[in-house]
């Protein structure tokens, strides 16, 4: 199998060398909005050669399940926020970054639950440099909130040997039946990946909805499991799974939709797909 070619240029970004990722840093616990610190989306899709016109949508939803700040008298307050980060916005925003920005919110004052959406909203547009929608879910929601599970047929059952874990995406080469044409959903939750600057574990779950000839479920999983020791954002492994399996598998039409577990009371979802928008925002259980 082949190994990941892309790691050095990443490495050599200086965008990727001024990132408070994995240093130590002391928290700030006013508004300090200069904390974010964006990622410019050309370096991932440079690499996996993808250009405008982008061949998806989607979105990025985080889930910010450590959201508190004051209200006028002082008195503290607490909300879950939902980010929506638009798929064609420059940047990416980093996870570590956002977190201390979000840190920055706990001593500080707002005078309405609506100030506060629409400082995070100007905040995190301007950080990403395109769209970002916000959704704060106040205590009195959080009844509300669902748990479930990603559609589709799970392949994780399947009684497979592995015993090299170097990423490849060869494995999909040949791995679709041209004589059966199908449209199925299929889901797995070994995906893990590691953080591009640290390396520390981003364990997510995934669910793949195509169109298109049938895909060897096999191969399908064997791919996934060879990201276990590939180090690259959540955001830019999910554009990656989609890239491979539109070349690959020449799927007509194709979604992409993983869910990370949280780091940091935070979340990242990312969402691709090129032919239906995001519904299912429920967490998991093991969000």
């Amino acid at each position: 199998m082949s190994q990941n070619p892309h790691s050095d240029p990443y490495q050599q970004a200086p965008e990727l060398a001024e990132l408070t990722l994995g240093k130590s840093v002391s928290y700030q616990q006013h508004y300090a909005p200069e904390l974010l610190q964006p990622v410019p989306r050309s370096l991932n899709r440079d690499a996996i050669a993808l250009a405008e016109p982008l061949p998806f949508h989607g979105v990025d939803l985080w889930t910010a399940y450590e959201l508190s700040w004051l209200n006028s008298k002082g008195k503290p307050m607490v909300a879950l926020a939902e980010v929506e980060v638009d798929a064609h916005s420059l940047n990416l925003i980093e996870s570590k970054s956002f977190k201390l920005y979000l840190n920055s919110l706990n001593q500080t004052k707002f005078e309405s639950v609506d100030a506060l959406k629409a400082v995070l909203t100007k905040d995190l547009s301007e950080c990403a440099a395109g769209k970002v929608e916000i959704t704060l879910i106040e205590p009195k929601q959080f009844s509300t909130q669902r748990v479930s599970e990603l559609a589709g047929h799970c392949i994780d059952d399947l009684d497979i040997e592995i015993t090299d874990y170097s990423f490849s995406s060869d494995w999909l080469i040949d791995s679709t039946d041209e004589k059966q044409m199908v449209a199925e959903t299929l889901s797995s939750n070994l995906l893990k990946s590691n953080c591009l600057i640290t390396s520390q574990p981003d364990w997510g779950s995934v669910m793949i909805r195509y169109q298109g000839p049938k895909i060897n479920r096999e191969s399908l999983l064997r791919y996934l499991i060879s990201f276990r020791q590939h180090n690259e954002f959540h955001e830019q492994c999910v554009e990656r799974i989609f890239s491979d399996l539109k070349q690959h598998c020449h799927c007509s039409k194709l979604t992409v939709y993983a869910r990370y577990t949280r780091r940091g009371g935070l979340d990242i979802n990312p969402f691709r797909s090129d032919f239906e928008q995001l519904k299912e925002k429920h967490r998991l259980a093991r969000q």
